[in-house]
């Protein structure tokens, strides 16, 4: 057998299937029940006044604090 099948029967079965696992434990960590804290922190964060240390900056947003709920 040449390289390329050798590799061409692997990509096949065993990468496709590692790829696979991967894909399917990255959606399982994503959704974990514990995460939802940390994913209502990462989207709150273009809210969050204490990074806009500039006063003029800080005076051109408007001043209500909105947050995103769940």
């Amino acid at each position: 057998m040449d390289t390329y099948s050798i590799l061409r029967e692997f990509a096949d079965s065993w990468a496709l299937l590692a790829m696979m696992a991967f894909f399917i434990g990255a959606i399982l960590l994503l959704f974990r029940p514990g995460a939802k804290q940390q994913h209502i922190d990462a989207a709150n964060i273009p809210f969050n006044e204490e990074q806009y240390k500039d006063s003029s900056t800080s005076n051109k947003r408007s001043k209500s604090n909105k947050k995103l709920e769940v």
